[in-house]
């Protein structure tokens, strides 16, 4: 098993979506660097024995904070949680979200609205009531987990990919604002994961034969930020072909990833 990842033993680090997924496995490799956490999601019951399976296992802090990030409260809801507590987080680990498979003029209006939301405003919004302290200290990360889909247009998660890019480029812009301070940002962008995302989504198999695990993309993106990194996608055939991407013409591209995605009934 490869070494812990100790850059923020004995600090605190703040989790979203820390209930499944990537952001389970995020959760996991912190911990078993040392670093206490706040793990923030929907899920009570999942995130109470994640915090006391890693406190155990690791002998870390680990604080639960269900919130709802659909709603532009649940933010502000996590921010007085840990101002609350008195914690300062030196991690911002921005992971929630969720996507939703299928035509656009067919998946409900709610629910593109709730994936924007998530997706993005909330990121902004964490972001922004941490990134102050984090500069006024000189030190502080944030990860942003975006998706290789970011790089594109992709039909029939069109607005999936759209949040993604939003994603991707505000953590390239606001690094490089932040960098003279000392603070890290760097977007993490994984291809196909093997998690709930598909089910929830409602993803054709065929867009997931060939899947990274959580635990990989976790740690790809915590050694990317770790090295300061502005973004990093994760796998050597993601890498390739977001690299292929940009050099074919744009509208080739979004064909091609027409075919892959189209349902296979309608």
């Amino acid at each position: 098993m490869a070494t812990p990842i100790k850059t923020w033993a004995g600090k605190w680090a703040l989790v979203t979506g820390a209930s499944a997924g990537i952001g389970w496995a995020l959760a996991e490799e912190l911990a078993a660097g040392g670093t206490n956490l706040v793990l923030t999601a929907r899920r009570a019951e999942r995130l109470e024995k994640l915090a006391t399976e890693l406190a155990d296992k690791h002998k870390i802090q680990a604080r639960v904070v269900v919130a709802d990030l659909t709603k532009m409260q649940g933010a502000d809801d996590i921010f007085a949680f840990t101002s609350n507590s008195k914690l300062t987080i030196d991690l911002l680990v921005n992971n929630a979200g969720f996507g939703a498979f299928g035509y656009a003029h067919e998946i409900p209006a709610a629910t593109m609205a709730e994936m924007i939301q998530v997706n993005c405003t909330a990121v902004v919004q964490l972001t922004r009531l941490y990134l102050p302290q984090m500069v006024a200290r000189r030190s502080g990360s944030i990860l942003i987990v975006a998706s290789l889909a970011g790089f594109q247009g992709v039909p029939f998660n069109s607005v999936y990919a759209a949040t993604k890019g939003f994603d991707l480029l505000f953590a390239e812009g606001i690094a490089e604002e932040v960098r003279p301070s000392g603070v890290k940002v760097c977007a993490l962008c994984p291809g196909p994961t093997t998690t709930e995302f598909q089910q929830v989504a409602n993803q054709p198999d065929r867009a997931f034969r060939v899947a990274e695990t959580a635990e990989k993309v976790a740690r790809v993106g915590l050694e990317a930020l770790v090295k300061g990194k502005s973004f990093v996608v994760s796998g050597g055939m993601n890498r390739f072909m977001m690299e292929a991407e940009r050099i074919a013409p744009r509208r080739f591209v979004t064909r091609m990833a027409a075919n892959m995605m189209k349902p296979e009934k309608h």
